[in-house]
């Protein structure tokens, strides 16, 4: 630290921690997310010196809960969403009966590696504007659990949607609203809104951080140096934070070693100090701080296929990106940018045989990196449409089925081939009397073949007005069958056909057949 920043601060020190002691870290956050920054906490008291003597309790036996502040009314979190019903086709009172805490385990257990449909339910289920469940109060459980799914499959734009409808600044949001802000580029944003709402109660090292990108460097310094008499900022934050406010001090030095689980706030320190932190071995969310024009164009290349892939950009951001220029090098990731740009070019041109050569090579791409469904969603309606020959026609109207298209896709196709005839039978919903060609088939099909019984527990679920739970069990049942257990598939199919999400379990159908998610 400059003594320049400095010097005139020390004599402050004492002052400044009587005045800062609502900024110390409390109590775990709810969050099942374990990278958030934890930028704000609920305030713990401020430690007394130890030479105020403090008399014993006159009684004993007293249990001293955790106080919990907030408003008296007002809209309670659980029912904000993004999708009204008229757009979801859910009813309202999905939740229906089912308590609060059990929605939330049950969203913060899904997989993020989901086929694609069935992670687009999910989506759906996060993003819904519903009742709020019948046990909702103010600290809105659910809400909390469904920003962090969100924040597990790296939506960051629909969550930060989802945290602006907040009306009232409160701790929990807040520290999920910042760290996105933080991953996005955006503090700026959230050390404006943190300067104005101190009931937001940041960490000493957010203060730090966000008192430096305001200009007022001495505070930040006081600030750092109170954190760390206080024990409210250890050994490797303070000398992280002392580079990023002085680096001149620390020129010729030896790096700082890697951190093991960055936050969102170390991961901005460590750009701001010349130590850029790889993205790819973090979680998702992490991959959109590289989606930022700062970086280069590989990085932003291998985080929007990480996006894509749990659905969290559009597949028309992740051509953008494919397309952009010319291919730098060979192997990897540019080897898929040469494949799609010689197919892009090749329907630009409309030139069938030139599709017909270039369409295996650029499939084969997107397999390897699962993105066959965002690559479906880009091409596969002008593909089937050419009328290919032989194999590249038959390539060309699979990738026909897994685009939104699908049903006029199969119908669009004559065949005699028994395995297509199955799959237009999938798409169409009229499977009966088509033949399936292996024991995933076999399970998809026992689903459409006729409506058999649910399960028990699923039964019961509709049964009791928990529709909304039966739906996540479903997710949950798909999304492990795909990994073998054939019995989930039928039950899960059967589930989203009883109650009337048809074009949900085909397209899952087809996805179950077409792609390759075994594990």
């Amino acid at each position: 630290m400059s003594t320049g920043r400095t010097g005139a601060l020390l004599p402050a020190l004492l002052l400044a921690a009587t005045g800062l002691h609502a900024e110390s870290h409390g109590s775990e956050p709810l969050s099942a997310i374990d990278w958030l920054s934890k930028s704000v906490a609920t305030p713990a008291a401020m430690p007394l010196p130890p030479s105020i003597a403090i008399e014993p309790p006159v009684a004993s036996g007293i249990t001293r809960d955790p106080i919990t502040v907030m408003p008296l009314d007002g809209p309670s979190l659980d029912a904000i969403g993004l999708l009204p019903v008229a757009t979801t086709g859910l009813p309202r009172d999905l939740w229906g009966t089912t308590a609060s805490a059990e929605l939330a385990r049950r969203i913060r257990a899904e997989r993020v590696d989901a086929l694609p449909t069935i992670q687009g339910l999910l989506y759906t289920l996060l993003l819904a504007e519903l009742a709020p469940p019948v046990d909702s109060d103010l600290r809105g459980e659910l809400f909390l659990a469904r920003i962090d799914k969100l924040l597990d499959l790296g939506a960051l734009d629909p969550a930060l949607a989802l945290l602006e409808q907040v009306e009232t600044p409160q701790a929990e949001p807040f520290r999920r609203w910042f760290d996105i802000a933080l991953l996005t580029g955006q503090e700026d944003r959230a050390c404006e809104v943190m300067r104005k709402t101190p009931s937001v109660a940041p960490t000493f090292p957010a203060r730090v951080f966000c008192l430096a990108r305001g200009g007022d460097w001495n505070a930040a310094a006081l600030s750092l140096r109170t954190g760390e008499t206080l024990g409210y900022i250890d050994a490797d934050t303070a000398a992280l934070l002392e580079r990023f406010l002085d680096p001149e001090l620390f020129e010729g030095e030896p790096d700082l070693p890697m951190p093991a689980r960055p936050s969102p706030l170390v991961l901005r320190l460590m750009e701001a100090i010349g130590q850029p932190l790889p993205t790819t071995t973090l979680p998702v969310a992490f991959a959109q701080a590289d989606l930022r024009s700062n970086a280069g164009w590989k990085t932003r290349l291998e985080a929007g296929e990480r996006l894509a892939r749990t659905g969290a950009i559009e597949p028309n951001r992740l051509l953008g990106l494919y397309t952009e220029r010319k291919a730098a090098a060979s192997g990897g990731v540019w080897e898929r940018v040469k494949a799609i740009q010689a197919l892009d070019a090749a329907l630009a041109a409309g030139k069938p045989d030139a599709v017909a050569r270039s369409l295996p090579a650029a499939w084969q791409q997107m397999t390897m990196v699962e993105l066959e469904v965002p690559f479906a969603a880009l091409y596969g309606v002008q593909l089937s449409s050419l009328d290919l020959p032989g194999a590249a026609g038959a390539l060309a109207f699979r990738i026909g089925l897994l685009s939104e298209a699908y049903e006029t896709v199969a119908r669009a196709r004559t065949t005699a081939d028994p395995e297509e005839r199955f799959l237009i039978g999938l798409a169409t919903g009229q499977s009966a009397g088509t033949t399936p060609t292996d024991q995933m088939g076999a399970a998809v099909h026992a689903a459409f073949a006729a409506r058999g019984a649910l399960p028990p527990d699923l039964a019961a679920l509709l049964a009791e007005k928990r529709l909304g739970e039966a739906l996540l069990l479903t997710i949950d049942r798909i999304t492990e069958g795909a990994r073998g257990d054939l019995r989930s598939i039928t039950d899960g199919l059967r589930l989203l056909r009883e109650v009337g999400l048809e074009s949900a379990a085909r397209r899952t159908a087809l996805e179950l057949v077409l792609l390759e998610r075994r594990g």
